[in-house]
């Protein structure tokens, strides 16, 4: 696989046809953190170009990723049980800059309920525009890497959409030398779980909202600079105990005791989240992806992956602590299944109550003990 400085004409050309590339307009008020308009130009100006491929090879990608996502919802919904009656949709499959434009509008619709309005400064859309400025880099970073995800508050409507990142697909199929529709197949396996679980679970996104908007309002209150450094050395001491296990990190334990509950909240939820996805994905066994096992390990070696610089900047993004939540999140969704069944791990679902904590991912025995 050749990248060259013509690969973003060749991948505009190869790509044209993907469904709707997201290019939302919005209105940004005063008051907010990030100017959502600066970060998604310039991620979308950034992003570096996809694989140089043919149009007839990049129309087979995007045609059979928009297709596959219907087929493989229906494979999810078997065996978790899951949305039965829901409409099976179609996802939105993009190029780098449509999936940044898009993560960039849901980012804005997830993050603008967390301030009321009247909170702006003089200097606010400065800092937001600064914000914006360094989160279009973060944004062109991920861009490059990202296959799939599922925007609770995403779309025409701001109801959910499921998105596909065309030229992250194929590189990394081509990367990993496996077949293609299997590997296609397998991402629109994860994805289509997320979409389920945000669609099936009539409480989790008004949650997931709530939770975040404690979390950056949190953030966004004034804290004095004195109350930082008072928690430093203790944060710096935490930091060193659990530097093998990287379970911790300094930004974490900075926190204040409430943005530290919120946190841990929404880590559980990822956690759970992204676990059981995985799990799904490869459950749903090889007379769907014949070539999954395969698939399986040469996708966690690419994880793994990469040089210095890119594992350094992964670090810095927290693109390798989401890596462990795969895992951790995985082995709990596996362990609660093998113990009391589907059926008994869709209680996780029942309400806000039954999340597992925390502690709870790690020791799934504490969460069958506390819900059975």
């Amino acid at each position: 696989m050749r990248e060259q400085g013509s690969a973003r004409r060749a991948e505009l050309r190869g790509y044209r046809m993907v469904a709707s590339t997201v290019n939302r307009g919005t209105e940004y008020a005063s008051n907010r953190l990030v100017d959502w308009s600066v970060a998604a130009s310039t991620g979308a100006f950034l992003v570096r170009g996809g694989p140089t491929v043919s149009p007839e090879e990049a129309e087979r990608a995007v045609t059979e990723l928009r297709e596959l996502t219907v087929v493989a919802e229906g494979h999810v919904r078997e065996l978790t049980g899951l949305g039965q009656g829901l409409p099976l949709l179609p996802g939105e499959v993009l190029d780098r800059p449509g999936w940044v434009r898009a993560a960039a509008s849901g980012l804005d619709e997830l993050t603008s309920r967390a301030l009321p309005s009247g909170q702006a400064g003089r200097f606010t859309p400065l800092v937001a525009g600064s914000a914006g400025l360094q989160t279009g880099v973060v944004l062109a970073f991920l861009g490059a890497r990202v296959l799939g995800q599922y925007d609770p508050f995403g779309g025409a409507n701001k109801n959910g959409s499921l998105l596909l990142v065309a030229p992250n697909v194929v590189t990394a199929q081509q990367a990993m030398r496996v077949p293609g529709t299997d590997f296609r197949m397998w991402v629109c396996l994860h994805e289509s779980t997320h979409r389920l679980q945000f669609t099936a679970v009539s409480w989790l996104r008004d949650y997931f909202a709530d939770e975040v908007g404690r979390l950056v309002g949190g953030l966004a209150e004034s804290e004095s600079l004195g109350d930082l450094l008072t928690r430093l050395p203790d944060a710096v001491r935490e930091v060193r105990r659990t530097r093998q296990d990287g379970s911790v990190g300094l930004a974490e334990l900075l926190q204040s005791p409430s943005q530290r509950a919120v946190f841990d909240r929404l880590l559980a939820l990822s956690t759970l989240l992204e676990g059981h996805a995985d799990y799904v994905m490869d459950a749903v066994g090889p007379e769907v992806v014949p070539s999954v096992t395969t698939i399986r390990r040469r996708f966690t070696a690419r994880r793994k992956g990469g040089g210095l610089l890119d594992r350094l900047l992964r670090s810095l993004l927290g693109v390798d602590a989401k890596i462990r939540q795969y895992a951790l999140g995985a082995r709990f969704t596996r362990q609660v299944v093998d113990a009391v069944g589907m059926a008994g791990f869709n209680a996780v679902w029942t309400s806000p109550n039954t999340l597992p904590s925390r502690a709870e991912i790690n020791d799934p025995q504490s969460w069958l003990r506390r819900v059975h």
